[in-house]
This record gives structure tokens, sequence and C-alpha cells, in this order.
């Protein structure tokens, strides 16, 4: 029988290159990989018109949608993108943010208020340094360029003030001062250019490890979903996809290791190595449900606090149950 043609969109990253350029090959699946640089893209096109078999999705639109009921997708426990936002929140130097506390109050810009970026950073700031999230008022809209996909817009309930803005830039009304802030997954295009905007987390870097240390929490950005009728035509393609990606990121991390020689062009790619080692142990990037409970369950736990979900919902309602057997 000939291989399962699957076609899946995600970003060109180095744990995926394997599968990109055919090194892994899932078992019984003839994969088309359509590599997207922006994943806003990807996720219109795949919520828009299931544009692809597979993709790469927002972990938070994800769970929203799943606990609305209006999620046309299963996910597999597979994060192609995971980051810390510490070193994401910019203040305008002349807004008196000096730390944390002070932006209550204040006037705060984010390209979609649901987004994963800006749910895992209203989080940080809540648990981690006590901001009083009622208070901000939140202005979303394009960071460098107007606008954002509407099929990415979710609404939280009418308590949360917000404000939508279509004409402008987060960046201009940053600059500017319209905004005393901006969080999300994107640098302002004046950032290290206006001195007006500024990290609130100079030292995000020292931080971010330290939080890790803290609470196990190496935040999740996006998963991979699969079109939920074409799962249940072909079951099997969870397993095969699942262990592919696991392989492709065996090898990435291989590559990446080899000493004789730089891979990328990172001056200090090997102390850098040594430092992920001593963070994160042997696998800096797990996939998996179990390994990644406690993160996915403390995203439940923010979508809830920032009314993006009505109630808790339990893992197994998103992630398919994988039957896997090791060696």
């Amino acid at each position: 029988m000939a291989p399962l043609r699957v076609t899946l969109a995600c970003g060109a990253y180095d744990r995926t290159e394997a599968l990109r350029t055919g090194v892994v090959r899932p078992e019984g699946i003839d994969l088309n990989y359509v590599a997207i640089q922006s994943p806003p893209e990807i996720f219109a096109r795949m919520v828009a018109n299931q544009a692809f078999d597979a993709s790469e999705m927002s972990c938070a639109h994800a769970l929203i949608r799943r606990g609305q009921g209006e999620f046309p997708f299963v996910a597999l426990p597979v994060f192609p993108s995971r980051m810390f936002r510490h070193g994401f929140i910019f203040v305008n130097s002349k807004a008196g943010i000096r730390g944390p506390k002070d932006l209550e109050g204040k006037r705060v810009g984010v390209p979609e208020y649901s987004q994963t970026a800006a749910v895992w950073i209203r989080g940080l700031l809540q648990h981690e340094y006590g901001v009083a999230l009622e208070t901000l008022q939140w202005v979303t809209g394009g960071v460098n360029a107007p606008g954002r996909p509407d099929a990415l817009v979710n609404r939280p309930d009418e308590e949360v003030s917000i404000t939508r803005v279509q004409d402008r830039t987060l960046n201009d009304l940053l600059v500017e001062g319209e905004i005393d802030a901006l969080i999300g997954a994107r640098k302002p295009a004046a950032f290290g250019k206006d001195a007006r905007v500024v990290r609130l987390f100079p030292n995000y870097r020292e931080l971010e490890r330290e939080y890790y240390r803290k609470t196990g929490i190496f935040p999740i950005m996006h998963t991979l979903v699969i079109r939920e009728a074409f799962y249940q035509e072909h079951r099997w393609i969870a397993e095969s996809l699942y262990k592919a990606f696991v392989e492709s990121k065996v090898w990435c991390l291989t590559q990446m290791r080899f000493s004789s020689s730089l891979r990328y062009t990172l001056p200090w790619l090997q102390a850098d190595l040594d430092e992920m080692a001593e963070v994160f142990g042997s696998d800096p990037w797990p996939y998996g449900l179990e390994a990644n409970r406690h993160v996915l369950s403390t995203l439940v736990q923010y979508l809830v606090e920032q009314r993006l979900l009505r109630r808790p919902l339990p893992l197994e309602e998103l992630f398919v149950p994988l039957t896997l057997i090791g060696e």
C-alpha cells in the first residue's frame, strides 16, 4: 500500500528540520512539509479553512476553542515552540514603570488578549510579582503592522477592559506614550532604536533561568493539531507523527552538539549547550502529555483566571491518546 500523503504546516525549526528535509520519514506517511515562518498565518489558515491535514497551532487557542466545543481538530503532545517571556515586556521609559507593580492601572498593548505568549506573561506578572491584572487596560492590534487575523480572536468576558486599534501599530502607540507598555511574542520595531522603548526586565535571561529552577516551567507556546475528521479516518497517524517528531528532535540535538565546528551562527553555542544541560538536564524540549502536564495545567489555570476558559479543561479532552511501547 502506498504511503498516505499528509500535508503539514509548521515553522522551519531546527528541531523539525529532519522532517522537512526527509532525513526522518514518519512510518506509513508521505509527508509534505509546508514551512511557513509566521505562526499566526499558519493558525489563521488552519482555523478558517482547515487548509492542512496537520499544523502547528497556538496552544491557548486550541484549549479555548476546545473548551467552547468549536475546535474541529485533535492535538498531539508535540510542542514545536516554547519560549520564556520575561524579555517580551516592553515599556515606555517615560511612563514611570520601574518594576512590575508599576504596571497596575496602566494601558498595555497586546496583539490579541488570548495570544499564548500574553497569557503566560499575565500569569507571570500575577503569580510571580503580585500584579493585579484587573487594573490593567488592554489595547489590542498589530505590533509592527496594523491588524491581526480575526480567526484568532478569542474574547474574554465583559469585565476585561479591551480597546481594539485597527489603523495604527502598537509600536507607534508605545513610542508616543499612548500606551504605557507592550507584551506579546514580537519585539516592537522601535526597540533598540528609540530610547523611549525599553525592556521591563533588562536581565531577563537571568530571571528566566531562576524562574525555571523555581517553577519547572518552560512555557509552551504551540502544539500540533490534526484535522479531527482526517484523524478519525486514519487514527494510526498520531503515533507515526509523534514518533517522527521525537526522532527529528533527537537528530537536531545530536547535530547541534557536534563540537568540531559550529552548526549555527552562534559564537558561544557550545557554552550555551553546557548551560542548557545544566539547567534542563538531558532533554530541554520534552514532548508527551505526562512530561508536560504541569506546564499545560498551569496554562489552563491562567486561561481560567484570565476569563478565557469558563472551567478547567481536562487535557485528555484536547490531546489524543497514544499507544507507544518502549524498546
